[in-house]
C-alpha cells in the first residue's frame, strides 16, 4: 500500500507524540510539577496548603560560637564525679565532667525549687548519682530531680528548704580536679554572726545549769532527811591550761568574778555554792517581732563582756590542702584540732569562739577574715599543717602578715601557696572581683600597731607548741598570707606540722598528740591576754 507524503508525516508526528509519553511516565522527576494555587481575598495567588512531606533528619551543623566554646572537643560531656557539701553557711553542689560544661537557671517559687539547666549532657548514671548525695539534714536542699529536657540538656531540679539566693558557675580544670560547674545555695537573708554567739553561749549556760539541777535531783534521791535541810553541791569547771591571771578578772581557767550570778554560778571556781537559778531563756530570733528592747538589751550587754576568737581551720570541702604519704588530709585534722580548741575555749564563760568553717565545706580566704570582721574578733587564728617537695621537712611554724617581704624564702613559698587555695576550692570570680579589691584596701590599711600585736600572740603561741613538739623555725615568720590580711584584728597562721613527713603525719593522727597540741595553743591564747588584755568593744547587733 503505497502511502501519501501527508500520510508519512501523520505517522511520524504520532510516533513522535507517543515516544514523549513514554519519556514522562519513566521520569517524572525531570518535570518541574507546577504548584497548585488558590486565591486570595484581594485577588492575588497564594499556594495551596498541603500536608508538609516529614523532613529528613538534619545533617549535624557547627554549634555557636559561645556553645562551640563551652564543647570544644564537639559532643556530649560525660560526668567524672558528683559532690554536694552541706552546712549551715551555704550548700555546694559540684559536677564535674571530662569537658566544660554551660548552664542556665532560674528560681521557683510556692514551693521553693532551684531549676538548672545543663547544656551538653545526656542522663547518666554518674547524674542520676546526684540523687542519693543528698542528706536528710541539708539546711538548703529538700531533693534531687534529674531529667532529659530536651537534646543535649538535662534539667535538674533542687527542692528547697528555704528561700536562696545561688551563685552557679564554672571552673577550668586545676590540681587533680577536670571542669567543674558549681551551684552555690546561700541563704537570702543571711543570719547576725553576733546573735549566734550570744544565743550559742545562753545555751551552753543553760545546759550547764540544767546539768547542775540533773545531779541535784540525784542527790536529793540519795538523802534519806527532810526537804527542809538545806543542799549545797560542788561543781569543778572545765580546766583551761594553767591559771594565768588576765586583767579584768579572767584568767585562763575560768572567770575570777562571775559576769551573771544566774549564769556563771555553775562554773565558778569558788567551792560549794547554792543550787543556780537556770539561766533566761534565749531570746527569739532576730527575724522574730517578738524581740523586746529589754532581751535586746541583755543580749547586747552579754555580747559587750565577750572575748570573740576566730578559729580558722584551713581549707575544705572541694580543697582537701596537703595530703600525708598515707593519705591523711590536711583539711580533715586541722578541723579537728579546731574543734576541741573551740571547746576549750569556750570552756571560759567570757570566752565565745566563732569558727569560720565547723564542717567539712569550702570557705572562701576573703570570706573567712569578713566573717572575723563581722563579730569584731578580739584574735583570729588560722590552722594548717605543712606540706613540702621532701618527705625530710619537719616541725611547727607560726606566722604573721607582712606588710613588705617575707622574712624567709619558705616563709615566702607558705603564703604562695596557702594563698593558691581560692584555685582549687572553687571561687565565684564574678563576686570575688569586688572583693579583691577590698582586700586590697585592707591590707593597705593595715597598721604597725596589728602586726605588732600578732607577733606578740605568735610568739606565745609558738613558745608553747615548742613543748608539745619540733619547731621548723624558732621565731614567728612573716609573709603576705591572704588570710591574714583583716587590719584590726591580731591573726596568726600556725602550721602545726609538716604533713607530708611520714613521722609528724602519724602524730597528727594520734589523738592524744592532738588534744596537747590543743592544750599549747590554749595556753599560748591565755598567756596572750593575761599580757594584753583585749579593749573594750561594743558589738552592735544587727
Amino acid at each position: 500500500m503505497t502511502r501519501s507524503p501527508e500520510m508519512k508525516r501523520q505517522r511520524r508526528a504520532a510516533l513522535r507524540a507517543m515516544g514523549s509519553l513514554v519519556l514522562l511516565l519513566r521520569a517524572p522527576q525531570v518535570l518541574a510539577k507546577p504548584k497548585p494555587t488558590v486565591g486570595n481575598a484581594d485577588g492575588s495567588l497564594a499556594p495551596l496548603a498541603t500536608k508538609p512531606a516529614p523532613a529528613p533528619a538534619p545533617a549535624p551543623t557547627p554549634a555557636p560560637a559561645a556553645a562551640a566554646a563551652s564543647h570544644p572537643a564537639g559532643g556530649n560531656s560525660n560526668i567524672v564525679a558528683v559532690r554536694v557539701w552541706p552546712a549551715d553557711a551555704y550548700t555546694r553542689v559540684t559536677l564535674e565532667s571530662d569537658k566544660p560544661l554551660a548552664a542556665q537557671h532560674f528560681v521557683v517559687e510556692a514551693p521553693d525549687r532551684l531549676v538548672i539547666d545543663v547544656e551538653g549532657l545526656e542522663l547518666s548514671p554518674g547524674l542520676r548519682e546526684l540523687l542519693g548525695k543528698v542528706k536528710a539534714d541539708d539546711p538548703f536542699i529538700a531533693g534531687v530531680r534529674v531529667g532529659q529536657n530536651r537534646p543535649r540538656v538535662v534539667r535538674i531540679v533542687l527542692d528547697l528548704k528555704q528561700p536562696v539566693a545561688p551563685q552557679i558557675f564554672t571552673l577550668a580544670p586545676v590540681a587533680a580536679y577536670q571542669n567543674r560547674l558549681v551551684f552555690d545555695l546561700y541563704p537570702k537573708v543571711e543570719t547576725d554572726p553576733l546573735l549566734a554567739l550570744v544565743r550559742e553561749k545562753e545555751k551552753a549556760e543553760s545546759a550547764a545549769a540544767q546539768s547542775v539541777q540533773d545531779a541535784l535531783g540525784e542527790l536529793i534521791a540519795r538523802i534519806d532527811k527532810p526537804k527542809s535541810v538545806a543542799v549545797t553541791v560542788a561543781t569543778a569547771p572545765v580546766p583551761l591550761p594553767a591559771p594565768v591571771p588576765v586583767p579584768g578578772g579572767i584568767n585562763a581557767t575560768g572567770p575570777a568574778k562571775p559576769s551573771a550570778p544566774a549564769a556563771s554560778s555553775a562554773t565558778a571556781n569558788t567551792g560549794p555554792v547554792q543550787t543556780p537559778v537556770p539561766a533566761p531563756p534565749l531570746p527569739p530570733a532576730a527575724s522574730s517581732p517578738a524581740i523586746t528592747a529589754a532581751e535586746t538589751s541583755l543580749a547586747q550587754a552579754k555580747l559587750d563582756r565577750l572575748i570573740v576568737i576566730a578559729l580558722d581551720p584551713g581549707h575544705g570541702g572541694e580543697d582537701p590542702g596537703a595530703i600525708g604519704p598515707t593519705g591523711l588530709r590536711e583539711k580533715d585534722v586541722v578541723l579537728a584540732v579546731a574543734l576541741q580548741l573551740r571547746d576549750r575555749l569556750n570552756s571560759n564563760p567570757n570566752i565565745r569562739v566563732m569558727m569560720t568553717r565547723d564542717a567539712d565545706f569550702f570557705v572562701p580566704l576573703q570570706e573567712r577574715v569578713r566573717k572575723a570582721r563581722r563579730v569584731q574578733a578580739d584574735l583570729f587564728v588560722s590552722i594548717h599543717a605543712d606540706a613540702f617537695v621532701t618527705p625530710k621537712a619537719r616541725g611547727a611554724s607560726v606566722f604573721a602578715l607582712s606588710d613588705g617581704a617575707a622574712s624567709s624564702q619558705t616563709a615566702r613559698w607558705m603564703a604562695n601557696k596557702e594563698n593558691a587555695a581560692d584555685l582549687v576550692g572553687g571561687v565565684n570570680v564574678n563576686t570575688a572581683v569586688k572583693d579583691a579589691h577590698v582586700l586590697k584596701a585592707l591590707l593597705d590599711m593595715s597598721t604597725a600597731a596589728q602586726i605588732k600585736d600578732s607577733l606578740k600572740l605568735g610568739s606565745e603561741v609558738l613558745g608553747q607548741i615548742g613543748r608539745v613538739g619540733n619547731l621548723h623555725k624558732r621565731a614567728v615568720e612573716q609573709a603576705g598570707f591572704a588570710v591574714l590580711k583583716a587590719p584590726d584584728v591580731p591573726s596568726i597562721l600556725v602550721e602545726t606540722a609538716f604533713i607530708s613527713n611520714p613521722e609528724e603525719e602519724a602524730k597528727l593522727r594520734d589523738p592524744d598528740y592532738q588534744a596537747r597540741l590543743v592544750a599549747a595553743l590554749a595556753t599560748g591564747i591565755a598567756r596572750y591576754f593575761a599580757k594584753n588584755p583585749p579593749l573594750a568593744r561594743h558589738r552592735p547587733l544587727s
